[in-house]
């Protein structure tokens, strides 16, 4: 049996991992588990028809080593759902434990503490691995601590909860890989020879799902070491505690019915105990007594103790999968993590000789779509698995490597939101002691996958006998390209246009190759400019970053001056991302900006004037504004008042600071609706009108764009008048992804220079409002009246003579394209070298190529069933394409084939 006092010393070495909580919303809820984990998954409802065995195959598609003893294996996952075939990305690292220079370890959140959490990458960073999966199973609504128990190092992090059919994977001392299902059991002794029973080591709160169970800290004792790092210990368990402090087996305080403040001591702990537990505390311990605290894990397979030293690590999971090498029946209810959804997925498992470990993730991103805990099954058994578990998956799964020969960690595939990862509460890492060996190889590092227009930086990497990093000297490096897609300067390969090439280098005697691909218009599923519209005036500026979304379901961002611009109606520059109008032509009321990427477009429109819309002006405000202040000596203050100097309103906002404690920045915050107030539309500027108390002190506003990234704008540089001023941030030209919430207005004072500003003051919001630039005008339509295979035509009852006559072709009516755009008032493009039709009609654009059926509309790629042909040197296109594209009305009488539009 382990005891706490082993653990002295050592617990800031520690780790952490992830645990339920059913505090939510302030109430104490009781409900399945199944109900509340894991948050916020995104999955694709799965279909009557599982995958069958027989239907599905796992098929290596390439392999390559992160260490020694750790290699890292792509696979894609065929099956058959229904009567679609699908596929998805798989990803293994598989760990030889014959090898001595690898080892796994369970690595915890922030700071290596239980009860913070943080992304695998960084994880991976601080404690020095080379390659990592995400592990636990957690609450995103609480501390973030595992469910599961925990052992880094051998060092006892944190207890099973009591949960029905959890298991865990561990490796043993002596590298022997377990699945077990353990569960805690502890008791603490006090001088007077009593005991009582430990609930668990480093827990949050949860409903137990043990019979005639409350809530997990109602009468019971917990013990919490230093490698808690939650804030309360713990969060939202509805219970008043008593804690005792004990230090070096020694009780040094009691605390009766409220917590210490600060975090246990690495060479002790706190006991935490409640009810029945708390008024053990009162009657049998004192300060200045000795005390020992005891507990074991005991094995729900074999019900024998466990010491968890005996452990070089564990890592919590969710239900069995495999076992002797086949799918077995769920341990437990898979509701709660959508288990027969599509979605991303990790797992875990060793083989039957117990020598290999392999770390799996599957994706759901882009063209992949996921698998169902069924599938993970499947794929387990044909990986030769003989016995697995599932871990945290959907949002959670994350895979981290380094490249072989890199240095640096990455990604080693998307995770379900692209590059962004979510903060999880513990991994799985993998690590190397392996000596530093001779170059064996080398391998080209870089892009290898380019936009048009960009440049990157290529190197030579090396690797030693153990494949782990060797430095190469890259000084005399040769680099050509095998096709005419991009040029090299030095080792910077610039491409230049679509396509795919090998990039070949050689230094000395060693010679190496890397495929790479530079995208072109036909891999593009959509572009759009992030920014919805433009005003049409002299030296109106607006930010015009694009988003370029392939087939494959990959995103890239690109600058604005990446791509190539066409402007009707006006002329403009583009740097960066700001688009500025230079002159306007005559007579012109709108204007489009048309992007192209390898020809591909995308459109905004220009319009005179601007709309105006009120934001807020705090009248009747219906959600929280709160204040916040940094640093924790800086006070301040929000309210709404009617007695500012000059106000004219019934209500304004005060904003209160006072700087005079504290140093560096400081700043006091008005916060709207916590996470942000939303901003309809696409705005080109704010106005404010704002209170100013002379302090010189700065005013500023928090933007959070559609991407989550925050934006911080001046309202006023200087706060150098007083009274009321009216105040504009232009928002077009900030580089935001529209649609975007305004998170906090503040005042701020920067550490230098303090002494020349007000410390304490005031300020003033009223009247904030948005100007948008205003809709687009659409031309009053025309009556246009054609008759298949006659050349002549009216409009609105004038007669027109046409160049080519509408037709008939397989039963589809085709119109010319110009005539029609001209007649309704839209303006039309033809590149005769590329065959491309582009229609401009209010904010829509619609492009097609002669003979083909893909048109793009506003940026998107879609498909029609007929494409446009050429009569007579003239463009005609399906008549169905200006009523279902454009919006116009179409009519056709099969007895007289007349056509009408309007």
């Amino acid at each position: 049996m382990g005891k706490v006092q082993k653990n002295i010393g050592r617990q800031s070495e520690s780790l952490g991992k992830r645990v339920i909580i059913v505090m939510l919303g302030g109430a104490l809820l009781t409900q399945p588990l199944a109900s509340i984990l894991p948050g916020n998954w995104k999955t694709s409802v799965i279909e009557s028809t599982e995958a069958a065995a027989s239907d599905s195959a796992l098929k290596l598609s390439q392999q390559s080593f992160i260490t020694a003893g750790a290699k890292r294996l792509d696979y894609v996952f065929h099956t058959t759902r229904g009567s679609s075939k699908v596929q998805t990305d798989v990803h293994v690292i598989e760990i030889d434990l014959t090898n001595p220079y690898v080892s796994l370890n369970a690595m915890s959140g922030k700071n290596n503490s239980i009860g913070q959490v943080n992304s695998i990458l960084n994880m991976t960073k601080e404690n020095g691995a080379v390659a990592a999966i995400n592990a636990d199973i957690f609450v995103m609504g609480n501390e973030g601590a595992p469910m599961g128990a925990q052992v880094s190092n051998g060092m006892f992090m944190s207890s099973p909860s009591k949960l029905t059919g959890m298991y865990a994977f561990s490796v043993s001392k002596d590298r022997k890989p377990m699945i077990d299902n353990y569960s805690f059991e502890g008791l603490v002794r006090a001088a007077d020879g009593s005991t009582f029973p430990l609930e668990g080591l480093n827990q949050s709160a949860y409903v137990p799902e043990t019979t005639g169970a409350s809530f997990s800290h109602v009468n019971m004792m917990y013990i919490y070491t230093s490698a808690w790092g939650g804030a309360e210990r713990p969060k939202n368990s509805g219970t008043t505690p008593t804690e005792v402090l004990v230090r070096n087996g020694v009780i040094e305080d009691i605390s009766i019915d409220r917590a210490f403040a600060g975090q246990a001591p690495t060479d002790g702990y706190i006991l935490r105990a409640h009810g029945l537990a708390a008024a053990y505390v009162k009657e049998h311990l004192q300060i200045g007594q000795p005390m020992t605290a005891d507990y074991a894990l005991i094995s729900q397979t074999t019900g024998a103790k466990v010491d968890p030293s005996s452990f070089e690590m564990m890592a919590g999971g969710h239900t069995l999968l495999v076992n002797a090498g086949a799918a077995v029946s769920f341990s437990r209810d898979v509701t709660g993590v959508s288990g027969s959804s599509y979605t991303s997925r990790t797992g875990i498992g060793y083989s039957k000789d117990s020598s290999k470990v392999y770390l799996i993730t599957s994706e759901r991103y882009g063209s992949n779509t996921g698998v169902s805990l069924k599938e993970l099954q499947l794929i387990m058994v044909q990986l030769g698995i003989y016995k697995g578990v599932n871990l945290d998956g959907g949002g959670s799964t994350t895979m981290i490597e380094r490249p072989l020969g890199s240095q640096a960690l990455q990604l080693a595939h998307s995770t379900q939101y692209g590059t962004t990862q979510r903060s999880v509460a513990n991994g799985i890492g993998v690590f190397t002691s392996a000596p530093k060996g001779a170059l064996k190889g080398i391998s080209v590092s870089g892009s290898k996958t380019m936009l048009i227009g960009q440049k990157s930086s290529y190197s030579l990497t090396g690797y030693d006998t153990y494949y782990n990093p060797y430095e190469v000297d890259n000084t005399g490096a040769v680099w050509s390209s095998s096709k005419a897609v991009g040029t090299f300067k030095g080792s910077d390969f610039t491409a230049t246009k679509a396509g795919k090439t090998t990039l070949s280098v050689k230094s000395g005697t060693i010679t190496t190759s890397h495929d790479i691909e530079v995208v072109g218009a036909d891999q593009i599923a959509s572009l759009t400019i992030d920014t919805t519209a433009g005003t049409l005036a002299k030296g109106a500026a607006i930010s015009v970053p694009l988003t370029m979304k392939l087939k494959n379901g990959n995103t890239y961002k690109l600058s604005g001056d990446s791509v190539k611009w066409e402007f009707v109606g006006f002329t403009a520059t583009v740097a960066g991302d700001s688009l500025t109008v230079k002159s306007i032509n005559e007579g012109a009321t709108t204007g489009y900006a048309i992007a192209r990427y390898d020809g591909y477009p995308s459109m905004i429109p220009f319009t005179t004037g601007e709309a105006v819309a009120t934001f807020e002006d705090f009248e009747k405000s219906t959600y929280a504004i709160t204040n916040q202040v940094t640093p924790a000596e800086t006070t301040g203050g929000v309210s709404l008042v009617a007695d500012l100097p000059g106000q004219t309103t019934a209500k304004a906002l005060k904003l209160d600071y006072n700087f005079t404690n504290g140093s560096g920045t400081k700043a006091s915050y008005a916060v709207f609706n916590t996470s942000g107030r939303a901003i309809e539309g696409s705005p080109t500027s704010m106005t404010v009108d704002l209170y100013s108390d002379n302090s010189l002190n700065w005013v500023r506003a928090e933007f959070i764009d559609a991407d989550g990234k925050a934006h911080l704008l001046d309202l006023a540089k200087q706060l150098d008048w007083s009274g009321w001023k009216n105040v504009k941030v232009n928002l077009s030209s900030a580089g935001m992804k529209f649609p975007v919430k305004l998170k906090r207005v503040y005042v701020v004072t920067i550490a230098e220079g303090q002494d020349e500003r007000i410390a304490a003051g005031s300020i003033g919001l009223d009247n904030m409002k948005l100007q948008y630039p205003p809709s687009v005008a659409v031309a009053q339509p025309a009556k246009i009246v054609m008759t298949v295979g006659n050349p002549s035509a009216s409009v609105n009852g004038k007669a027109l003579k046409l160049d080519s006559a509408p037709l008939v072709l397989n039963g589809t009516t085709y119109v010319p394209v110009r005539f029609v755009s001209d007649a309704m008032g839209s303006k039309l493009l033809f590149n005769g070298s590329t065959s491309q039709v582009t229609v401009l009609r209010g904010n829509k654009l619609m492009e097609m190529t002669i003979g083909k059926k893909d048109l793009i509309l506003n940026g998107v790629l879609q498909t029609s069933e007929l494409a446009p042909i050429i009569r007579n040197d003239r463009t005609l296109i399906p008549v169905r394409l200006f009523s279902e594209k454009l919006g116009l009305k179409v009519g056709y009488d099969g007895k007289t084939k007349k056509i009408t539009i309007d």
